[in-house]
């Protein structure tokens, strides 16, 4: 699973992808710290660690263990099948960047080790919603690395021309400046389109709602629950304010390219977004800023999905102490503060996020961080969003006029079935 990345310096965005993690050593070879083993391999995907960041860990660990570290950077194309091939060998990769919603199917599998003992050790700290993913069956199997966030991109001419001064702080707050920019006539207040999924879980999330629930052994959809339907009410005020079509999702077409033309008040998008629509106009760039999505109340945020990486150590590892040495050192504070610095991701400690300041888009994911949450954490989610992704539908019937509930009975049986698959 791909999720983009706020970029200090117009990266357009970094990449999650999927890992496996484990505890105690079998190594023969190595001391108590595994510091005798000869090198450490770690994976990465295409995209995910920055240059400088990775650099300086690698210094570090190779200069306090003695081993030499392997990164080897993964293409996305077939990644999943890869890593499970991976992770059923008797000489896995060390340690492995997982995506975070994809955990649980690897813990799952068995391909993860525990790491209760780490999280005592160096995660007292970590910011509850980027670490729950990490948490399998009440057991750590990996451990956060850094997430990511959805943010208003806004036009600040626009929004001057409609005679608003400031940005909003609540939910009623943004739709009266939605409205503002709807009566000055000169723009779409908002471009938001029927199925923009990711944007709408984070409204479920700050509901409270589940989109599953158990019967029995097994997970079945939780789609007709009234805190879905009032996420969705929330979405469909939202998306009164633009033209967009009810039918297609953020990419297509590509929202920020919208944006981009300069006749469009706002977006909700990932903050990198905005180098995308730079690209297409330059001219835009002064005029764009950043808010974080505002919730029901003032000093509440709206709920978010956190998109996010975790590190983890395969199970099939034979120097599992020494990938937790590695563990420890790409992220300790220096150097999660060094990250969220160098590309601007959320750091696993609500005490780093002060290392953001500076990065207008990061300022603005921040605040929803602690609040927010992801897809459900269970390994049978995925077939749920495979393509056509039965929620988008549910999320259009609504928008062109179906009760919530009716919606919901017209996608549950699918929604069932997928999570009936065997993983």
């Amino acid at each position: 699973m791909k999720r983009g990345l706020i970029a200090a310096t117009g990266v357009a965005a970094m990449l999650v992808s999927v890992a496996a993690c484990g505890s105690g050593s079998s190594d023969k070879d190595s001391g108590a710290d595994g510091s005798q083993a000869k090198s450490l391999t770690v994976w990465f995907m295409d995209g995910s660690n920055p240059t400088g960041w990775t650099k300086a860990v690698q210094a570090e660990f190779e200069q306090k263990t003695g081993a030499k570290l392997n990164i080897q950077t993964q293409k996305w194309d077939g990644i999943q099948q890869k890593l499970t091939t991976a992770l059923s060998e008797s000489s896995p990769p060390d340690v492995v960047e997982v995506g975070n919603t994809q955990t649980p199917s690897y813990a799952q599998t068995g391909g993860l080790a525990e790491l209760d003992d780490l999280k005592k050790e160096i995660g007292g700290d970590w910011t509850d919603s980027l670490n729950k993913p990490s948490v399998f069956e009440g057991k750590q199997y990996a451990a956060p690395w850094y997430a990511a966030n959805r943010v208003v991109i806004y036009n600040k001419k626009i929004w001057a021309d409609a005679g608003i001064k400031d940005t909003p702080k609540t939910r009623d707050e943004f739709f009266k400046d939605l409205d503002a920019i709807q009566k000055k006539g000169d723009a779409e207040p908002l471009y938001l389109p029927g199925q923009n999924w990711y944007f709408f879980d984070g409204l479920t999330i700050g509901t409270g709602a589940d989109l599953v629930k158990k019967d029995g052994k097994k997970y079945v959809s939780n789609l007709a629950d009234p805190k879905v339907a009032k996420a969705m009410d929330v979405y469909k005020q939202y998306q009164a304010f633009s033209k967009a079509p009810k039918d297609k999702d953020e990419a297509t077409p590509q929202q920020a390219d919208v944006f981009a033309k300069g006749r469009t008040g706002a977006f909700i998008g990932m903050g990198w977004e905005a180098q995308t629509a730079i690209k297409a106009n330059p001219a835009i760039e002064k005029e764009i800023g950043y808010f974080t999505i505002p919730g029901e109340s003032a000093g509440k945020p709206e709920g978010v999905f956190l998109g996010g990486s975790n590190l983890a150590i395969a199970e099939g590892s034979k120097k599992k102490d020494l990938a937790k040495e590695f563990l420890k050192i790409a992220l300790s504070d220096k150097n999660e503060a060094a990250l969220a610095k160098e590309v601007g991701p959320i750091p696993n400690k609500d005490a780093l996020l002060t290392s953001l300041k500076g990065n207008a888009a990061a300022e603005a994911a921040a605040p929803a961080a602690k609040g927010g949450g992801t897809t459900p954490l269970i390994p049978e989610w995925a077939e749920v969003e495979n393509a056509p992704n039965p929620i988008k539908a549910y999320m259009t019937a609504v928008l062109n006029g179906k009760s919530p509930e009716d919606a919901a009975k017209q996608v549950e049986a699918d929604i069932n079935k997928r999570l009936a698959q065997k993983q």
